[in-house]
Protein backbone atom coordinates (compact mmCIF):
# COMPACT_ATOMS: atom_id res chain seq x y z
CA UNK A 1 0.00 0.00 0.00
CA UNK A 2 1.73 3.62 -1.18
CA UNK A 3 2.40 5.50 2.10
CA UNK A 4 2.30 8.58 -0.17
CA UNK A 5 0.03 10.24 -2.19
CA UNK A 6 0.32 13.17 -5.33
CA UNK A 7 -3.09 14.44 -6.34
CA UNK A 8 -3.49 15.84 -10.15
CA UNK A 9 -5.15 19.20 -10.75
CA UNK A 10 -8.07 17.69 -11.58
CA UNK A 11 -8.53 16.17 -8.14
CA UNK A 12 -7.49 12.34 -9.06
CA UNK A 13 -5.04 10.99 -6.55
CA UNK A 14 -2.32 9.02 -7.78
CA UNK A 15 -0.15 6.59 -5.13
CA UNK A 16 3.47 7.24 -4.85
CA UNK A 17 5.68 4.55 -3.73
CA UNK A 18 8.79 5.64 -2.69
CA UNK A 19 11.93 3.07 -2.31
CA UNK A 20 15.45 3.25 -1.07
CA UNK A 21 18.36 2.35 -3.24
CA UNK A 22 22.21 2.26 -1.65
CA UNK A 23 24.04 3.66 -4.78
CA UNK A 24 21.76 5.40 -6.18
CA UNK A 25 22.92 8.95 -6.49
CA UNK A 26 20.46 10.66 -8.03
CA UNK A 27 16.44 10.73 -7.22
CA UNK A 28 14.72 9.03 -9.58
CA UNK A 29 10.72 8.99 -10.81
CA UNK A 30 8.92 6.31 -13.14
CA UNK A 31 4.92 7.64 -13.63
CA UNK A 32 3.05 4.30 -14.63
CA UNK A 33 -0.11 4.56 -16.38
CA UNK A 34 -0.58 0.37 -17.13
CA UNK A 35 -1.30 -1.89 -15.58
CA UNK A 36 -2.32 0.60 -12.42
CA UNK A 37 -1.60 4.32 -12.61
CA UNK A 38 0.84 4.83 -9.53
CA UNK A 39 4.37 6.95 -9.30
CA UNK A 40 6.86 5.00 -8.85
CA UNK A 41 10.33 7.00 -6.80
CA UNK A 42 13.26 5.86 -5.72
CA UNK A 43 15.95 8.00 -3.83
CA UNK A 44 19.34 7.80 -2.21
CA UNK A 45 19.57 6.24 1.10
CA UNK A 46 20.70 9.62 2.75
CA UNK A 47 18.17 11.64 0.97
CA UNK A 48 14.86 11.95 2.86
CA UNK A 49 11.35 11.09 1.73
CA UNK A 50 10.09 14.63 2.12
CA UNK A 51 13.11 15.64 -0.78
CA UNK A 52 11.86 13.24 -2.79
CA UNK A 53 8.13 14.53 -3.33
CA UNK A 54 9.72 18.02 -2.93
CA UNK A 55 11.39 16.91 -6.47
CA UNK A 56 8.09 14.63 -7.51
CA UNK A 57 6.45 18.22 -7.38
CA UNK A 58 9.01 20.36 -9.02
CA UNK A 59 8.19 17.88 -12.05
CA UNK A 60 4.44 18.68 -11.64
CA UNK A 61 3.59 19.91 -15.16
CA UNK A 62 5.17 16.83 -16.80
CA UNK A 63 3.67 14.49 -14.62
CA UNK A 64 0.42 16.10 -15.10
CA UNK A 65 0.80 15.96 -18.99
CA UNK A 66 1.70 12.43 -18.89
CA UNK A 67 -1.85 11.56 -17.02
CA UNK A 68 -3.92 14.13 -19.43
CA UNK A 69 -3.03 11.88 -21.91
CA UNK A 70 -3.60 8.72 -20.67
CA UNK A 71 -6.93 9.62 -18.92
CA UNK A 72 -8.47 7.34 -16.08
CA UNK A 73 -10.22 4.19 -17.16
CA UNK A 74 -13.58 3.59 -17.02
CA UNK A 75 -15.39 0.42 -16.19
CA UNK A 76 -18.53 -1.03 -18.29
CA UNK A 77 -20.98 -2.96 -16.78
CA UNK A 78 -24.90 -3.94 -17.59
CA UNK A 79 -26.51 -0.84 -17.88
CA UNK A 80 -24.08 1.57 -19.30
CA UNK A 81 -24.20 3.38 -22.44
CA UNK A 82 -21.23 3.80 -25.61
CA UNK A 83 -20.86 5.85 -28.24
CA UNK A 84 -19.41 3.44 -30.94
CA UNK A 85 -19.61 4.41 -34.84
CA UNK A 86 -21.96 7.33 -33.99
CA UNK A 87 -24.10 4.95 -32.70
CA UNK A 88 -25.52 5.42 -29.27
CA UNK A 89 -25.51 1.19 -27.92
CA UNK A 90 -26.94 0.06 -24.12
CA UNK A 91 -24.66 -2.77 -22.81
CA UNK A 92 -27.18 -5.40 -21.59
CA UNK A 93 -26.09 -8.44 -19.86
CA UNK A 94 -27.56 -12.38 -20.25
CA UNK A 95 -26.07 -14.99 -18.95
CA UNK A 96 -28.20 -17.71 -20.24
CA UNK A 97 -26.75 -16.13 -24.14
CA UNK A 98 -23.68 -18.11 -25.37
CA UNK A 99 -22.87 -15.33 -27.69
CA UNK A 100 -23.62 -11.27 -28.57
CA UNK A 101 -26.62 -9.97 -29.78
CA UNK A 102 -26.47 -6.71 -31.62
CA UNK A 103 -30.34 -5.06 -31.71
CA UNK A 104 -31.91 -1.65 -33.46
CA UNK A 105 -34.41 -0.30 -31.48
CA UNK A 106 -37.02 1.65 -32.38
CA UNK A 107 -36.09 4.76 -30.94
CA UNK A 108 -32.72 4.53 -33.08
CA UNK A 109 -30.65 3.89 -30.37
CA UNK A 110 -29.04 0.48 -30.45
CA UNK A 111 -28.64 -2.13 -27.61
CA UNK A 112 -25.78 -4.64 -27.53
CA UNK A 113 -26.64 -8.12 -25.45
CA UNK A 114 -23.51 -9.57 -24.26
CA UNK A 115 -23.47 -13.14 -22.75
CA UNK A 116 -21.52 -15.36 -21.13
CA UNK A 117 -20.42 -15.04 -17.43
CA UNK A 118 -20.07 -11.56 -15.85
CA UNK A 119 -15.99 -12.08 -15.69
CA UNK A 120 -15.88 -11.97 -19.26
CA UNK A 121 -18.41 -9.02 -19.71
CA UNK A 122 -15.69 -6.11 -20.96
CA UNK A 123 -13.91 -8.72 -22.60
CA UNK A 124 -16.86 -9.78 -24.85
CA UNK A 125 -17.86 -6.08 -25.16
CA UNK A 126 -14.29 -4.91 -26.12
CA UNK A 127 -13.93 -7.81 -28.24
CA UNK A 128 -17.51 -7.37 -30.73
CA UNK A 129 -16.28 -3.53 -31.08
CA UNK A 130 -12.83 -5.12 -32.38
CA UNK A 131 -14.79 -7.27 -34.57
CA UNK A 132 -17.04 -4.23 -35.75
CA UNK A 133 -14.44 -1.80 -36.46
CA UNK A 134 -12.47 -4.74 -38.78
CA UNK A 135 -15.71 -4.66 -40.70
CA UNK A 136 -16.43 -0.47 -41.35
CA UNK A 137 -12.70 -0.55 -42.17
CA UNK A 138 -12.93 -2.82 -44.73
CA UNK A 139 -16.55 -1.43 -46.15
CA UNK A 140 -14.35 2.34 -46.55
CA UNK A 141 -11.55 0.47 -47.73
CA UNK A 142 -13.84 -0.81 -50.67
CA UNK A 143 -14.93 2.60 -51.76
CA UNK A 144 -11.75 3.63 -53.37
CA UNK A 145 -9.66 2.33 -56.47
CA UNK A 146 -8.46 -1.33 -55.76
CA UNK A 147 -4.95 -0.27 -56.48
CA UNK A 148 -4.96 1.30 -52.94
CA UNK A 149 -6.39 -1.68 -51.40
CA UNK A 150 -4.12 -3.11 -48.39
CA UNK A 151 -2.83 -6.50 -48.47
CA UNK A 152 -3.48 -7.27 -45.13
CA UNK A 153 -4.91 -4.88 -42.14
CA UNK A 154 -4.04 -5.47 -38.58
CA UNK A 155 -5.40 -3.60 -35.24
CA UNK A 156 -3.36 -2.44 -32.92
CA UNK A 157 -3.84 -0.61 -29.52
CA UNK A 158 -1.24 2.20 -29.87
CA UNK A 159 -1.48 5.29 -27.86
CA UNK A 160 0.35 7.95 -30.25
CA UNK A 161 -0.32 6.20 -33.57
CA UNK A 162 -4.12 5.94 -34.91
CA UNK A 163 -2.51 4.07 -38.22
CA UNK A 164 0.23 2.78 -40.08
CA UNK A 165 1.10 1.33 -43.51
CA UNK A 166 4.39 -0.60 -43.93
CA UNK A 167 6.43 -1.34 -47.59
CA UNK A 168 5.08 -4.48 -47.60
CA UNK A 169 0.88 -3.83 -48.00
CA UNK A 170 0.02 -4.19 -43.99
CA UNK A 171 -1.80 -1.39 -42.83
CA UNK A 172 -2.42 -0.59 -39.24
CA UNK A 173 -5.26 0.91 -37.29
CA UNK A 174 -6.34 1.20 -33.67
CA UNK A 175 -9.09 0.08 -33.47
CA UNK A 176 -9.80 3.00 -30.65
CA UNK A 177 -11.16 4.90 -33.56
CA UNK A 178 -14.17 3.10 -33.20
CA UNK A 179 -15.26 5.86 -30.31
CA UNK A 180 -14.53 8.17 -32.61
CA UNK A 181 -17.34 9.90 -35.15
CA UNK A 182 -17.21 7.72 -38.23
CA UNK A 183 -15.84 10.66 -40.75
CA UNK A 184 -12.85 11.22 -38.42
CA UNK A 185 -12.31 7.22 -39.13
CA UNK A 186 -12.57 7.41 -42.34
CA UNK A 187 -10.13 9.87 -42.60
CA UNK A 188 -7.45 7.98 -40.85
CA UNK A 189 -8.07 5.26 -43.23
CA UNK A 190 -7.99 7.05 -46.06
CA UNK A 191 -4.40 9.13 -45.01
CA UNK A 192 -2.85 5.15 -44.72
CA UNK A 193 -4.54 4.43 -47.96
CA UNK A 194 -2.43 7.69 -49.57
CA UNK A 195 0.20 5.93 -48.02
CA UNK A 196 0.44 2.98 -51.02
CA UNK A 197 0.70 5.92 -53.32
CA UNK A 198 3.08 8.42 -51.62
CA UNK A 199 5.22 6.72 -47.85
CA UNK A 200 6.05 10.09 -46.88
CA UNK A 201 4.34 13.52 -45.49
CA UNK A 202 4.75 15.51 -48.84
CA UNK A 203 2.40 18.03 -50.77
CA UNK A 204 1.49 15.17 -53.13
CA UNK A 205 0.48 12.98 -50.47
CA UNK A 206 -2.34 15.68 -48.91
CA UNK A 207 -3.32 16.16 -52.24
CA UNK A 208 -4.11 11.78 -52.66
CA UNK A 209 -5.76 12.08 -48.61
CA UNK A 210 -8.07 15.19 -50.27
CA UNK A 211 -8.59 13.24 -53.73
CA UNK A 212 -9.81 9.70 -51.73
CA UNK A 213 -11.59 11.62 -48.56
CA UNK A 214 -13.27 14.55 -49.76
CA UNK A 215 -13.42 17.62 -48.00
CA UNK A 216 -12.94 18.12 -44.66
CA UNK A 217 -9.70 16.45 -44.16
CA UNK A 218 -8.45 19.28 -41.68
CA UNK A 219 -11.59 19.23 -39.84
CA UNK A 220 -11.08 15.53 -39.08
CA UNK A 221 -7.08 16.17 -37.93
CA UNK A 222 -8.30 18.86 -35.48
CA UNK A 223 -10.74 16.31 -34.03
CA UNK A 224 -8.14 14.30 -32.94
CA UNK A 225 -5.96 16.46 -32.25
CA UNK A 226 -8.20 17.93 -29.77
CA UNK A 227 -10.35 14.68 -28.54
CA UNK A 228 -8.12 11.68 -29.73
CA UNK A 229 -6.89 11.01 -25.73
CA UNK A 230 -10.70 10.10 -25.01
CA UNK A 231 -10.49 7.21 -27.17
CA UNK A 232 -8.46 5.56 -24.73
CA UNK A 233 -11.14 5.56 -21.66
CA UNK A 234 -12.36 2.17 -21.80
CA UNK A 235 -10.66 -1.08 -21.54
Amino acid sequence: MAEFEFVLSNGEKIPVFIQTRRGARNITLRPKTQPAREIHMSRPWMASNSAALKFLESKRKWVENIYAKCPQKCSLGPGDEIVIFDLRVGLVHDVAQRGNSFIQNDNGTYTLVVGGGADMFERRVRDFIKSEFLKRVKVIIRTVPREFWPARIALRDTTTRWGSCSTTGTMSFSWRLAFAPMDVMRYVVMHELAHVRHMDHSPEFWATVRELYGFGVERAKRWLTKNGVELHRYF
